[in-house]
């Protein structure tokens, strides 16, 4: 059981306390099902990317064996072509109510698997993870496009949809460059996703016409960043761009402009990327502005608040809102699997071609 001492890594000056982040992680296990999935709150579905985000968030609190769970889900449930469906009812396989195939939520196993093998250095885990990296994977580079950049997902008849989403493709990004790293921890090397991954690199760092428009969200403004595409002075000036578009002072990110609505979940994401940007004063403050969506009751967060009507809204508490900030967090007090993949610590780089 999650005792405030196995939490103490986790305090953050004006974000959490221990006793807090304790309360965290435990609303999180108390929606985690028996047989490992977690739904974003119970009676609502599970999506892979979100219920990866929430079991890398158990694995930051020391919470292995309950994260190791929820990846044996995603094991036991993935689709024969390596997918996996977009939403399950209340993390149910056998009550599916979106059978499109999402490229970035298939890809996203591979950046729990090396952030859960990171911290428990598990090898039998990563070898038993092995084959589901795979299959998610090719199935994801199956709807690359000429240009590197990565197509949206499958329909439920198995019909491509080849438009590309920067956000979704920034995150396939950092999820190829962790199941590069799996594979050579295996001393399996991949040529093919290294090629795979310098593509899309390039696409995301040269060649913003190759994704539809969404620049009215938040995500597309920092996800590069995140995602680890764009790094250094390219990065800095990226977040510099957007920072007074989005950020709303005290109280958290725009999730889309010009929406008066704050969430969680987005404005924990850019703590993360601020953090891989050497601004940790920056993080800390995003941080700490979102501290009036905590549930004090369950230690979870509200998804966000229409700062006009001054309302929560959705009234929802997700456990990847939890999960995003308790990463963050993680990142700001030094955990060595949660900076080594947020960083690029330990991941491939160089893999940007001069073409394309």
């Amino acid at each position: 059981m999650t005792s405030p001492e196995r939490t103490e890594h986790l305090v953050l000056p004006g974000v959490l306390t221990a006793d807090q982040a304790t309360a965290t992680v435990r609303g999180i296990l108390a929606v985690q099902r028996p047989d490992g999935a977690i739904p974003w709150f119970r009676g609502h579905h599970l999506d892979p990317w979100d219920h990866t985000e929430a079991a890398m968030a158990l694995d930051a609190a020391g919470e292995h064996a309950a994260a190791e769970r929820a990846y044996d889900w995603l094991a036991r449930h993935q689709n024969p072509d390596g997918s996996w469906y977009a939403a399950y009812r209340d993390g149910d396989p056998h009550d599916v109510t979106d059978r499109g195939r999402e490229t970035n939520f298939c890809a996203y196993l591979a950046v729990g698997v090396w952030h859960h093998y990171l911290a428990t250095g598990d090898e039998a885990f990563l070898d038993r993870m092995w084959p589901a990296v795979v299959g998610a994977v090719e199935f994801v580079l199956a709807l690359q496009q000429p240009g590197g950049q990565i197509g949206w997902k499958r329909e439920p008849d198995g019909t491509p949809v080849t438009d590309a989403l920067l956000t979704g493709s920034s995150s396939i990004h950092q999820a190829l460059r962790c199941a590069l790293a799996v594979a050579e921890q295996r001393d399996e090397p991949q040529p093919d996703w290294e090629l795979a991954t310098g593509a899309l690199a390039h696409a995301i760092r040269h060649h913003p016409e190759r994704f539809l428009d969404k620049d009215r969200y938040s995500m597309d403004w920092y996800y590069p960043v995140l995602g680890g595409a764009l790094t250094g002075a390219a990065a800095k000036s990226r977040i510099e761009e957007g920072w007074d578009r989005f950020v709303v002072p005290d109280l958290g990110v725009r999730c889309v402009v010009p929406n008066p609505w704050v969430t969680g979940g987005e404005s924990a994401e850019l703590a993360l990327a601020l953090w891989a940007l050497g601004e940790s004063d920056r993080a800390l403050e995003v941080l700490q502005s979102i501290q009036h969506l905590r549930d004090p009751a369950t230690g979870l967060y509200w998804t966000g608040y229409v700062f006009d009507d001054k309302a929560v809204w959705p009234e929802e508490l997700t456990t990847w809102t939890a999960g995003s900030l308790l990463l963050a967090v993680a990142a700001l007090g030094g955990d060595e699997a949660t900076c080594a993949v947020f960083s690029g610590e330990r991941l491939p780089g160089g893999l940007d071609p001069d073409c394309c």
